[in-house]
Protein backbone atom coordinates (compact mmCIF):
# COMPACT_ATOMS: atom_id res chain seq x y z
CA UNK A 1 0.00 0.00 0.00
CA UNK A 2 2.97 2.34 0.77
CA UNK A 3 4.19 2.06 -2.58
CA UNK A 4 0.74 2.04 -4.25
CA UNK A 5 0.32 5.69 -2.36
CA UNK A 6 3.56 6.95 -3.29
CA UNK A 7 2.80 6.04 -7.16
CA UNK A 8 -0.41 8.14 -7.01
CA UNK A 9 0.65 11.10 -4.59
CA UNK A 10 3.79 11.83 -7.45
CA UNK A 11 1.24 11.15 -10.43
CA UNK A 12 -0.93 13.88 -8.85
CA UNK A 13 2.28 15.45 -9.23
CA UNK A 14 3.41 14.84 -12.68
CA UNK A 15 -0.20 14.39 -14.15
CA UNK A 16 -0.11 17.77 -16.17
CA UNK A 17 3.86 17.57 -17.49
CA UNK A 18 3.51 13.87 -19.58
CA UNK A 19 6.18 13.42 -22.27
CA UNK A 20 4.68 13.45 -26.30
CA UNK A 21 5.39 9.88 -26.40
CA UNK A 22 3.60 9.58 -23.08
CA UNK A 23 0.65 10.78 -24.95
CA UNK A 24 1.08 8.14 -27.54
CA UNK A 25 0.58 5.71 -25.40
CA UNK A 26 -2.49 7.27 -24.04
CA UNK A 27 -3.79 8.02 -27.47
CA UNK A 28 -3.23 4.64 -28.24
CA UNK A 29 -5.06 3.46 -25.18
CA UNK A 30 -7.79 5.85 -25.73
CA UNK A 31 -8.66 4.50 -29.54
CA UNK A 32 -8.45 0.80 -27.91
CA UNK A 33 -11.09 1.79 -25.30
CA UNK A 34 -13.69 4.21 -27.37
CA UNK A 35 -12.98 1.98 -30.74
CA UNK A 36 -11.16 -1.24 -30.54
CA UNK A 37 -8.06 -0.69 -32.77
CA UNK A 38 -4.64 -0.44 -31.86
CA UNK A 39 -3.97 2.48 -33.46
CA UNK A 40 -2.53 6.20 -32.56
CA UNK A 41 -5.40 8.06 -34.87
CA UNK A 42 -8.86 6.78 -35.16
CA UNK A 43 -9.21 4.46 -38.56
CA UNK A 44 -5.49 3.79 -39.28
CA UNK A 45 -3.80 0.81 -37.03
CA UNK A 46 -0.24 1.11 -36.39
CA UNK A 47 2.31 -0.73 -34.92
CA UNK A 48 4.23 1.81 -32.95
CA UNK A 49 3.00 1.14 -29.19
CA UNK A 50 5.91 -0.17 -27.38
CA UNK A 51 4.61 -1.91 -24.89
CA UNK A 52 1.65 -4.04 -25.49
CA UNK A 53 0.93 -4.45 -21.59
CA UNK A 54 0.85 -0.96 -20.76
CA UNK A 55 -1.53 -0.07 -23.57
CA UNK A 56 -3.78 -2.47 -22.99
CA UNK A 57 -4.01 -2.08 -19.49
CA UNK A 58 -4.36 1.47 -19.63
CA UNK A 59 -7.09 1.09 -22.62
CA UNK A 60 -9.08 -2.07 -20.29
CA UNK A 61 -9.08 0.55 -17.52
CA UNK A 62 -9.84 3.71 -19.97
CA UNK A 63 -12.32 0.96 -21.19
CA UNK A 64 -14.38 0.66 -17.49
CA UNK A 65 -14.30 4.53 -17.06
CA UNK A 66 -17.01 4.70 -20.06
CA UNK A 67 -19.47 4.11 -17.68
CA UNK A 68 -19.23 7.80 -16.44
CA UNK A 69 -19.98 8.37 -20.17
CA UNK A 70 -17.14 8.74 -22.02
CA UNK A 71 -13.06 6.90 -21.68
CA UNK A 72 -10.57 8.62 -19.32
CA UNK A 73 -7.45 7.38 -20.54
CA UNK A 74 -5.39 9.94 -17.56
CA UNK A 75 -7.36 8.30 -15.28
CA UNK A 76 -6.95 5.13 -16.16
CA UNK A 77 -2.97 5.61 -16.51
CA UNK A 78 -2.69 7.33 -12.83
CA UNK A 79 -4.75 3.48 -11.69
CA UNK A 80 -2.44 1.27 -13.64
CA UNK A 81 0.66 3.01 -12.08
CA UNK A 82 -0.62 2.49 -8.44
CA UNK A 83 -1.27 -0.98 -9.42
CA UNK A 84 1.70 -1.25 -11.07
CA UNK A 85 3.57 0.28 -8.10
CA UNK A 86 1.63 -2.37 -5.35
CA UNK A 87 3.21 -4.94 -7.13
CA UNK A 88 6.45 -3.53 -6.98
CA UNK A 89 5.99 -2.70 -2.89
CA UNK A 90 4.41 -6.49 -2.69
CA UNK A 91 7.46 -8.19 -4.03
CA UNK A 92 9.89 -6.10 -2.28
CA UNK A 93 8.19 -6.30 1.16
CA UNK A 94 8.11 -10.27 0.26
CA UNK A 95 12.34 -10.15 0.06
CA UNK A 96 12.31 -8.13 3.08
CA UNK A 97 13.89 -5.21 1.64
CA UNK A 98 13.58 -1.93 3.18
CA UNK A 99 11.01 0.03 2.51
CA UNK A 100 12.77 3.04 1.92
CA UNK A 101 13.88 1.51 -1.15
CA UNK A 102 10.62 1.75 -2.41
CA UNK A 103 11.55 5.61 -2.44
CA UNK A 104 14.81 5.47 -3.86
CA UNK A 105 13.30 3.83 -6.94
CA UNK A 106 9.60 5.24 -7.31
CA UNK A 107 11.23 9.33 -6.85
CA UNK A 108 14.32 8.64 -9.05
CA UNK A 109 13.49 12.01 -11.27
CA UNK A 110 14.02 10.15 -14.41
CA UNK A 111 11.27 7.67 -13.81
CA UNK A 112 9.21 10.32 -13.08
CA UNK A 113 9.79 12.54 -16.36
CA UNK A 114 8.52 9.24 -18.06
CA UNK A 115 5.26 8.90 -16.47
CA UNK A 116 3.01 7.61 -19.08
CA UNK A 117 5.36 5.41 -20.58
CA UNK A 118 5.84 1.69 -18.87
CA UNK A 119 8.04 3.08 -16.21
CA UNK A 120 6.11 2.15 -13.51
CA UNK A 121 5.74 -1.76 -15.23
CA UNK A 122 9.32 -1.91 -15.45
CA UNK A 123 10.08 -1.98 -11.67
CA UNK A 124 6.65 -4.49 -10.89
CA UNK A 125 7.53 -6.96 -13.80
CA UNK A 126 11.92 -7.33 -12.54
CA UNK A 127 10.57 -7.83 -9.04
CA UNK A 128 8.14 -10.84 -9.69
CA UNK A 129 10.89 -12.27 -11.94
CA UNK A 130 14.05 -11.89 -8.71
CA UNK A 131 11.25 -12.86 -6.37
CA UNK A 132 9.72 -16.04 -8.43
CA UNK A 133 13.70 -16.68 -9.15
CA UNK A 134 14.72 -16.25 -5.51
CA UNK A 135 12.03 -18.91 -4.58
CA UNK A 136 12.48 -21.34 -7.17
CA UNK A 137 9.21 -20.90 -8.35
CA UNK A 138 9.56 -21.85 -12.09
CA UNK A 139 6.00 -21.74 -13.52
CA UNK A 140 5.61 -18.51 -11.94
CA UNK A 141 9.08 -17.25 -13.42
CA UNK A 142 7.21 -18.19 -16.85
CA UNK A 143 4.43 -16.08 -16.17
CA UNK A 144 6.02 -13.03 -14.97
CA UNK A 145 8.39 -13.53 -18.03
CA UNK A 146 5.59 -13.58 -20.56
CA UNK A 147 4.39 -10.26 -19.00
CA UNK A 148 8.13 -9.07 -18.87
CA UNK A 149 8.30 -9.56 -22.42
CA UNK A 150 4.97 -7.89 -23.32
CA UNK A 151 6.36 -4.57 -21.32
CA UNK A 152 8.58 -4.33 -23.67
CA UNK A 153 10.42 -7.21 -25.82
CA UNK A 154 13.91 -5.58 -24.60
CA UNK A 155 13.42 -6.79 -20.91
CA UNK A 156 14.29 -9.97 -22.14
CA UNK A 157 17.92 -9.38 -21.55
CA UNK A 158 16.75 -9.81 -18.08
CA UNK A 159 14.69 -12.68 -18.18
CA UNK A 160 17.61 -14.85 -19.77
CA UNK A 161 20.07 -13.49 -16.77
CA UNK A 162 17.24 -13.79 -14.24
CA UNK A 163 16.12 -17.13 -15.61
CA UNK A 164 19.42 -18.58 -15.67
CA UNK A 165 19.45 -19.12 -12.06
CA UNK A 166 16.74 -21.54 -11.91
CA UNK A 167 19.12 -23.81 -13.08
CA UNK A 168 18.00 -26.91 -14.30
CA UNK A 169 14.45 -25.21 -13.70
CA UNK A 170 14.89 -22.85 -16.76
CA UNK A 171 12.91 -25.07 -18.55
CA UNK A 172 10.03 -25.45 -17.07
CA UNK A 173 9.89 -21.96 -16.97
CA UNK A 174 9.52 -22.04 -21.29
CA UNK A 175 6.25 -23.18 -21.49
CA UNK A 176 4.17 -20.37 -19.44
CA UNK A 177 6.65 -17.77 -20.78
CA UNK A 178 5.74 -18.22 -24.66
CA UNK A 179 1.96 -18.59 -23.28
CA UNK A 180 2.12 -15.51 -22.29
CA UNK A 181 4.37 -13.57 -24.66
CA UNK A 182 3.99 -15.56 -27.97
CA UNK A 183 -0.08 -14.87 -29.15
CA UNK A 184 0.57 -11.05 -28.70
CA UNK A 185 3.73 -11.61 -31.11
CA UNK A 186 2.25 -13.78 -33.67
CA UNK A 187 -0.89 -11.38 -34.11
CA UNK A 188 1.00 -8.28 -34.66
CA UNK A 189 3.51 -10.34 -37.14
CA UNK A 190 -0.25 -11.68 -39.31
CA UNK A 191 -1.98 -8.27 -38.92
CA UNK A 192 0.59 -5.22 -38.58
CA UNK A 193 3.51 -7.33 -40.74
CA UNK A 194 6.20 -6.96 -37.68
CA UNK A 195 6.40 -8.99 -34.60
CA UNK A 196 7.99 -6.06 -32.69
CA UNK A 197 7.13 -2.24 -32.93
CA UNK A 198 7.81 -0.82 -35.55
CA UNK A 199 9.62 1.97 -33.53
CA UNK A 200 12.54 0.02 -33.45
CA UNK A 201 13.13 0.89 -37.08
CA UNK A 202 11.68 4.70 -36.76
CA UNK A 203 14.74 5.50 -34.01
CA UNK A 204 17.14 3.68 -35.08
CA UNK A 205 16.57 5.52 -38.42
CA UNK A 206 16.46 8.91 -36.16
CA UNK A 207 20.04 7.88 -35.06
CA UNK A 208 21.27 10.44 -32.38
CA UNK A 209 20.08 13.81 -33.22
CA UNK A 210 23.50 15.02 -34.40
CA UNK A 211 24.70 14.53 -31.04
CA UNK A 212 26.00 12.24 -28.54
CA UNK A 213 24.79 8.71 -28.29
CA UNK A 214 23.21 6.40 -26.07
CA UNK A 215 26.63 5.59 -24.39
CA UNK A 216 28.36 8.63 -24.69
CA UNK A 217 25.00 10.52 -22.97
CA UNK A 218 24.70 8.41 -19.76
CA UNK A 219 28.12 8.47 -19.36
CA UNK A 220 27.78 12.53 -19.54
CA UNK A 221 24.85 12.26 -17.37
CA UNK A 222 26.40 10.55 -14.67
CA UNK A 223 30.04 12.30 -14.51
CA UNK A 224 28.79 15.79 -15.65
CA UNK A 225 28.36 19.64 -14.40
CA UNK A 226 24.72 19.37 -13.74
CA UNK A 227 24.11 18.32 -9.75
CA UNK A 228 20.56 17.35 -10.56
CA UNK A 229 21.27 14.73 -13.22
CA UNK A 230 24.87 13.27 -11.27
CA UNK A 231 22.47 13.04 -8.31
CA UNK A 232 19.51 10.90 -10.46
CA UNK A 233 22.33 8.72 -11.68
CA UNK A 234 24.15 7.97 -8.45
CA UNK A 235 22.08 5.37 -7.23
CA UNK A 236 22.24 3.18 -10.30
CA UNK A 237 26.38 3.95 -10.09
CA UNK A 238 26.30 2.87 -6.01
CA UNK A 239 24.64 -0.22 -7.26
CA UNK A 240 27.52 -1.15 -10.13
CA UNK A 241 29.61 -0.85 -7.15
CA UNK A 242 28.23 -3.03 -4.88
CA UNK A 243 27.28 -5.74 -7.35
CA UNK A 244 30.66 -5.87 -8.40
CA UNK A 245 31.88 -6.56 -4.86
CA UNK A 246 28.88 -9.04 -4.40
CA UNK A 247 30.57 -10.82 -7.83
CA UNK A 248 33.64 -11.04 -6.20
CA UNK A 249 32.65 -12.61 -3.29
CA UNK A 250 31.63 -15.61 -5.46
CA UNK A 251 27.66 -14.87 -5.19
CA UNK A 252 25.48 -14.64 -8.31
CA UNK A 253 21.92 -15.42 -7.84
CA UNK A 254 18.79 -13.51 -8.85
CA UNK A 255 20.06 -10.08 -7.22
CA UNK A 256 23.72 -10.52 -9.21
CA UNK A 257 21.53 -11.48 -12.13
CA UNK A 258 19.89 -8.59 -11.80
CA UNK A 259 22.68 -5.85 -11.59
CA UNK A 260 24.22 -7.57 -14.49
CA UNK A 261 20.93 -7.34 -16.18
CA UNK A 262 21.13 -3.68 -16.10
CA UNK A 263 24.57 -3.46 -17.34
CA UNK A 264 23.80 -5.39 -20.30
CA UNK A 265 20.68 -3.58 -21.29
CA UNK A 266 22.53 -0.48 -21.71
CA UNK A 267 25.26 -2.00 -23.94
CA UNK A 268 22.24 -3.61 -25.84
CA UNK A 269 21.24 -0.05 -26.20
CA UNK A 270 24.24 1.07 -27.07
CA UNK A 271 25.32 -0.72 -29.96
CA UNK A 272 21.56 -0.48 -31.62
CA UNK A 273 22.56 3.17 -32.14
CA UNK A 274 19.03 4.57 -30.72
CA UNK A 275 19.14 8.11 -29.66
CA UNK A 276 19.78 8.97 -26.21
CA UNK A 277 16.04 9.69 -25.03
CA UNK A 278 15.86 9.67 -21.42
CA UNK A 279 13.32 7.09 -20.71
CA UNK A 280 15.81 4.54 -22.51
CA UNK A 281 17.99 4.68 -19.49
CA UNK A 282 14.99 3.84 -17.29
CA UNK A 283 14.91 0.28 -17.32
CA UNK A 284 19.23 0.23 -15.81
CA UNK A 285 18.66 3.00 -13.41
CA UNK A 286 15.95 1.00 -12.27
CA UNK A 287 16.86 -2.41 -11.99
CA UNK A 288 20.92 -1.42 -10.57
CA UNK A 289 18.82 0.24 -8.05
CA UNK A 290 16.83 -2.42 -7.14
CA UNK A 291 19.93 -4.60 -7.06
CA UNK A 292 22.51 -2.35 -4.93
CA UNK A 293 19.67 -1.88 -2.44
CA UNK A 294 19.08 -5.20 -2.13
CA UNK A 295 22.93 -6.54 -2.50
CA UNK A 296 23.64 -4.18 0.93
CA UNK A 297 20.82 -5.25 2.58
CA UNK A 298 21.70 -8.86 2.25
CA UNK A 299 25.53 -8.02 3.00
CA UNK A 300 24.29 -6.20 5.94
CA UNK A 301 22.45 -9.10 7.32
CA UNK A 302 25.52 -10.85 7.72
CA UNK A 303 27.05 -7.67 10.01
CA UNK A 304 26.82 -8.95 13.57
CA UNK A 305 28.15 -5.14 15.04
CA UNK A 306 25.07 -2.56 14.99
CA UNK A 307 27.17 0.61 14.47
CA UNK A 308 28.84 -1.33 11.67
CA UNK A 309 25.39 -0.87 9.74
CA UNK A 310 24.93 2.99 10.54
CA UNK A 311 26.73 4.05 7.32
CA UNK A 312 24.68 1.77 4.95
CA UNK A 313 21.24 2.12 6.71
CA UNK A 314 21.68 6.39 6.21
CA UNK A 315 23.12 6.12 2.76
CA UNK A 316 19.68 5.68 0.96
CA UNK A 317 17.62 8.03 2.55
CA UNK A 318 20.64 10.30 1.77
CA UNK A 319 20.14 9.25 -1.70
CA UNK A 320 16.22 10.01 -1.91
CA UNK A 321 17.10 13.42 -0.52
CA UNK A 322 20.18 13.60 -3.08
CA UNK A 323 16.63 14.04 -5.72
CA UNK A 324 15.43 17.02 -4.34
CA UNK A 325 17.45 19.10 -6.41
CA UNK A 326 15.08 17.71 -8.92
CA UNK A 327 11.95 18.82 -7.57
CA UNK A 328 12.83 22.54 -6.30
CA UNK A 329 11.24 25.26 -8.36
CA UNK A 330 8.69 23.56 -10.09
CA UNK A 331 5.23 24.32 -8.42
CA UNK A 332 2.72 21.94 -7.87
CA UNK A 333 1.71 19.56 -9.84
CA UNK A 334 4.70 19.94 -12.43
CA UNK A 335 4.27 21.86 -15.58
CA UNK A 336 7.94 20.25 -16.91
CA UNK A 337 9.48 17.39 -15.55
CA UNK A 338 12.72 18.06 -14.87
CA UNK A 339 13.92 16.16 -17.90
CA UNK A 340 12.30 17.26 -20.58
CA UNK A 341 12.87 17.56 -24.84
CA UNK A 342 9.74 18.11 -26.60
CA UNK A 343 8.90 21.26 -29.08
CA UNK A 344 6.11 22.34 -26.71
CA UNK A 345 4.61 21.94 -23.54
CA UNK A 346 1.80 18.96 -22.93
CA UNK A 347 -1.09 22.06 -21.57
CA UNK A 348 -0.03 23.77 -24.94
CA UNK A 349 -0.03 20.77 -27.09
CA UNK A 350 -3.57 20.21 -25.69
CA UNK A 351 -4.78 23.53 -26.44
CA UNK A 352 -3.55 23.48 -30.70
CA UNK A 353 -5.36 19.85 -30.70
CA UNK A 354 -8.60 21.02 -29.61
CA UNK A 355 -8.02 24.22 -32.30
CA UNK A 356 -6.77 21.92 -34.60
CA UNK A 357 -9.89 19.48 -34.72
CA UNK A 358 -12.23 22.19 -35.15
CA UNK A 359 -10.21 23.61 -38.33
CA UNK A 360 -8.97 20.37 -40.40
CA UNK A 361 -12.58 18.43 -39.66
CA UNK A 362 -12.18 15.47 -41.72
CA UNK A 363 -9.31 16.37 -43.33
CA UNK A 364 -5.53 14.84 -43.35
CA UNK A 365 -2.51 16.97 -41.50
CA UNK A 366 0.90 16.13 -41.65
CA UNK A 367 3.00 16.11 -38.26
CA UNK A 368 4.87 18.78 -37.24
CA UNK A 369 7.64 16.10 -35.80
CA UNK A 370 5.83 15.61 -32.58
CA UNK A 371 1.96 14.25 -32.59
CA UNK A 372 1.41 12.21 -29.57
CA UNK A 373 0.09 14.88 -28.01
CA UNK A 374 -1.63 17.05 -30.71
CA UNK A 375 -3.19 13.13 -31.95
CA UNK A 376 -4.52 12.60 -28.10
CA UNK A 377 -6.74 16.16 -27.76
CA UNK A 378 -7.06 16.68 -31.57
CA UNK A 379 -8.84 13.33 -32.17
CA UNK A 380 -8.10 14.07 -36.16
CA UNK A 381 -6.43 12.20 -38.85
CA UNK A 382 -2.81 13.77 -38.15
CA UNK A 383 0.11 11.54 -39.21
CA UNK A 384 3.57 10.51 -39.62
CA UNK A 385 5.64 7.82 -39.29
CA UNK A 386 4.03 7.10 -36.06
CA UNK A 387 0.78 6.96 -37.34
CA UNK A 388 0.81 6.58 -40.77
CA UNK A 389 2.14 3.01 -41.34
CA UNK A 390 2.34 3.47 -45.59
CA UNK A 391 4.90 5.60 -44.57
CA UNK A 392 7.13 2.75 -43.16
CA UNK A 393 8.19 0.90 -46.33
CA UNK A 394 10.56 2.89 -47.21
CA UNK A 395 11.76 3.46 -43.80
CA UNK A 396 12.38 -0.22 -43.51
CA UNK A 397 13.94 -0.63 -46.53
CA UNK A 398 16.39 1.66 -45.82
CA UNK A 399 17.28 0.41 -42.41
CA UNK A 400 17.76 -3.17 -43.92
CA UNK A 401 20.56 -1.45 -46.47
CA UNK A 402 22.45 0.47 -43.78
CA UNK A 403 21.86 -2.72 -41.49
CA UNK A 404 25.33 -5.50 -41.06
CA UNK A 405 24.11 -9.32 -42.27
CA UNK A 406 23.01 -10.16 -39.25
CA UNK A 407 20.35 -7.54 -38.51
CA UNK A 408 19.08 -6.97 -41.92
CA UNK A 409 17.98 -10.49 -41.79
CA UNK A 410 16.55 -10.66 -39.08
CA UNK A 411 14.37 -7.40 -40.22
CA UNK A 412 13.96 -9.16 -43.55
CA UNK A 413 12.45 -12.51 -41.85
CA UNK A 414 10.35 -9.52 -39.20
CA UNK A 415 8.63 -7.36 -42.07
CA UNK A 416 8.35 -10.63 -44.35
CA UNK A 417 4.92 -10.06 -43.96
CA UNK A 418 4.24 -6.67 -44.32
CA UNK A 419 1.84 -5.19 -46.53
CA UNK A 420 4.02 -3.02 -48.96
CA UNK A 421 1.51 -1.96 -51.21
CA UNK A 422 -0.40 0.57 -48.25
CA UNK A 423 0.54 4.07 -49.34
CA UNK A 424 0.93 7.26 -47.44
CA UNK A 425 -2.60 8.91 -46.31
CA UNK A 426 -3.00 12.20 -48.55
CA UNK A 427 -2.65 15.04 -46.96
CA UNK A 428 -4.78 18.38 -47.00
CA UNK A 429 -3.11 20.31 -44.39
CA UNK A 430 0.50 20.53 -43.12
CA UNK A 431 1.37 21.56 -39.61
CA UNK A 432 4.89 22.97 -39.23
CA UNK A 433 7.05 24.89 -36.78
CA UNK A 434 8.30 27.97 -37.99
CA UNK A 435 10.83 30.73 -36.63
CA UNK A 436 8.37 34.05 -37.08
CA UNK A 437 4.74 34.08 -35.39
CA UNK A 438 2.45 31.45 -37.09
CA UNK A 439 -1.43 30.35 -36.10
CA UNK A 440 0.03 29.03 -32.54
CA UNK A 441 2.89 30.28 -30.21
CA UNK A 442 3.97 27.43 -27.89
CA UNK A 443 6.72 27.34 -25.18
CA UNK A 444 8.80 24.68 -24.05
CA UNK A 445 11.83 24.29 -21.03
CA UNK A 446 13.55 22.90 -23.40
CA UNK A 447 13.43 24.75 -26.77
CA UNK A 448 12.04 28.59 -25.46
CA UNK A 449 8.94 30.22 -27.50
CA UNK A 450 8.18 28.30 -30.76
CA UNK A 451 5.59 29.20 -33.48
CA UNK A 452 3.33 26.54 -35.42
CA UNK A 453 1.26 27.06 -38.42
CA UNK A 454 -0.99 25.49 -40.49
CA UNK A 455 -1.22 25.71 -44.14
CA UNK A 456 -2.44 23.63 -47.27
CA UNK A 457 -0.60 20.87 -48.07
CA UNK A 458 1.27 21.61 -51.73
Amino acid sequence: MTAALLSGLTFLLVKDSLTDDSYITLAYAKNLALRGEWALIPGHPANTATSPLNVGLIGLVAFLTRVSGSAHPVLALGVVNMVAAAVFGWGWARLRLPAVGLALVLLNPLLLSAVGLEVLLVPAVLILLVVFATEHRPYAFGLAAGLTILTRLDLIVFVVLIGATLRRGWFKAVGPTLLVALPWHVFSWFVFGSAVPDTLVIKQLQRSFGGAGYFKTGLQAMWGQDPKTVLTFLPAELGVLALLGWLASGRFGPFGALGVGGIAYYAVYSVLGVPPYHWYYVPPLVALTMAGTAIVTRLLEGVKKPRARVPALVLVPLLVAGYLPAFLGRGIPWAYPPYFGNWASATDYARVGHELAARVGTGAVGGPGEIGTLAYFCDCTIVDGFSDRGLLPAQIDQRIEEAGPVFATLLKVNYARFDRSLRPVKLTYQLSFITEPGDWTVYSAAKGVQHLTLTRAG
